[in-house]
């Protein structure tokens, strides 16, 4: 009792016989032909060329399908056992649509990718413990099939995608996800930053109390993010600017602004005042030079001149808040 109890509920690869190993075979073609269905609508507003690549590419794992039903009717018979992939322990497994919805163009370029090659290489590694001679061959024929369908995405893809319309997609691709991520992100890690510097500092030089610099540091980081993810979120609702969504944006934001101020406001849970201190003025240091990194990188600023405007402009503020504190 206690053996079955402890028993997996799906059974192993060993167990199947042929009948079964081209029913999960037939089950897994139609499926890999749905999701690249569901691809092709994702993508067709944006990126039609993509989406007709994996239009033409659920066509092929159709036309496989309808083979390997023709294999299993002159061998077996009309009925397919009911048997699928997630029946079967270490099978390659598939994300459910809902998981796919956000997925970004080179995401699903990923997926597609790996897909084709997690069934060639479960063919082949399931091949090499199958004793029977017509089962070994029945997997060495499904793995060459996966494999050919690397090939025929690359020739698909050159065919509705050439190389001007992939980079002009990636363009594209590589633009929305600066104005849905990035750049909220950076305008809120400046704002976390820099603008919670003087209070940070103004309390550490005015009280000396390490714990009570934090507790500033804190509400200031948590109220400045909350307050900035909700300005985000509501000034543009990204259909005309094309933005992306506001709620991701307003995410982004206000959580890297938190991040920001948070970064020089936890070394004050150090107890020693100088030792925070210096500390959090170390924190400040790499948190502005990552500033300037990222706006060169993504926003391609000429790093020198993002560099010098974001370390004078928070030296400005840091030495408000130290002249405010000792005053």
């Amino acid at each position: 009792m206690l053996l079955g109890f402890f028993r997996s509920p799906k059974r192993s690869f060993a167990s199947l016989t042929e009948q079964e190993i081209l029913a999960i075979a037939i089950a897994s073609e139609e499926d890999d032909a749905r999701i690249y269905l569901a691809y092709a609508d994702i993508l067709r507003a944006n990126y039609p060329d993509s989406a007709k690549v994996f239009e033409d590419m659920a066509e092929v794992e159709d036309t496989h399908r309808k083979t390997l039903i023709d294999m299993h009717r002159k061998r077996f018979g009309e009925r397919i056992p009911l048997i699928r992939r997630e029946h079967v322990s270490g099978f390659y497994e598939r994300k459910p649509d809902w998981l796919r919805k956000n997925l970004s163009l080179e995401s699903i370029r990923a997926e597609a990718e790996g897909m084709e090659q997690q069934a060639y290489n479960f063919y082949v590694e399931a091949g090499k413990r199958v004793a029977d001679a017509s089962t070994r061959q029945l997997l060495g024929d499904l793995a060459l099939a996966e494999q050919g369908h690397e090939d025929i995405a690359r020739m698909l893809g050159d065919k509705h995608t050439p190389q001007s319309v992939k980079e002009e997609e990636d363009a594209d691709a590589r633009r929305k996800f600066v104005l849905t991520y990035v750049q909220p992100g950076l305008a809120g890690l400046m704002d976390g930053s820099v603008s919670t510097l003087a209070p940070i500092f103004a309390a550490a030089f005015a009280t000396q109390q390490t714990w009570q610099t934090f507790l500033v540091g804190l509400s200031a980081s948590v109220g400045a993010g909350i307050s900035m993810g909700f300005t985000e979120a509501a000034h543009d609702d990204g259909k005309i600017s094309g933005r992306g969504s506001p709620i991701k944006r307003g995410f982004a934001c206000g959580v890297m602004t938190a991040l920001g101020g948070l970064g020089h406001a936890l070394p004050y849970l150090i107890p020693d005042f100088w030792t925070a201190t210096i500390t959090a003025a170390i924190v400040v240091f790499f948190e502005l030079w990552a500033i300037a990194f990222i706006q060169n990188k993504y926003m391609e600023t000429p790093f020198l001149r993002a560099a010098f405007q974001v370390v004078v402009g928070g030296s400005l503020v840091l030495a408000a808040g130290i002249l405010i504190g000792n005053g």
